[in-house]
Parts: C-alpha cells; structure tokens; sequence
C-alpha cells in the first residue's frame, strides 16, 4: 500500500485495487500500531481506532488535501502512481 504522507508518527497510505469496485474513497492512517480508516468524499472516520489527538490531526490534514486525495484515488484506480502530499505543519 503506498504511502502518500508522514507527520507527527502519523502514516498515511492508500490502497490500489486497479479495475476493482471499491469502497468509498478512503485512505488509511496508521499511528503506534493504530489504524483508522477515514472517507476523502467528505472528510471523516469510518473505521478504526486512533487517539483523538492523532485522529484531530488526521482530519486537519485531510481537509487541507482533499482535492489531493481524490486525485491520488482516481491515479489509484485506473493503475497509475500516487504522489506524495505535503505532511501537516
């Protein structure tokens, strides 16, 4: 699963199911040996366990690149890299 950002511990990564239906848009962040599945169409969690500290920082940070993280799901989808997103600041 390739990773598209990192800050404060935090690992964001995406999964790449080209030609395949898939969920909702989503990413998933892992954090001390969390993980938390969150929706890009509208910014929020759906799956997981993280800190609520991590998980603010997550959603701050997903907010910032939404347009990003759709693009990076659609590149995704049909097979192509991702790109790197700048980390939270």
């Amino acid at each position: 699963m390739p990773e598209i950002a990192r800050f404060f511990g935090i690992v964001i990564r995406m999964f790449t199911e080209p030609r395949t239906q898939h969920h909702r848009p989503h990413f998933h962040a892992y954090y001390q040996g969390e993980v938390a599945v969150y929706a890009i169409d509208e910014i929020e969690w759906i799956a997981g366990v993280f800190p609520r500290r991590q998980q603010r920082q997550v959603e701050a940070w997903a907010e910032q690149h939404r347009e990003e993280l759709l693009a990076i799901w659609n590149r995704l989808q049909v097979g192509q890299s991702p790109f790197r997103i700048d980390p939270l600041h």
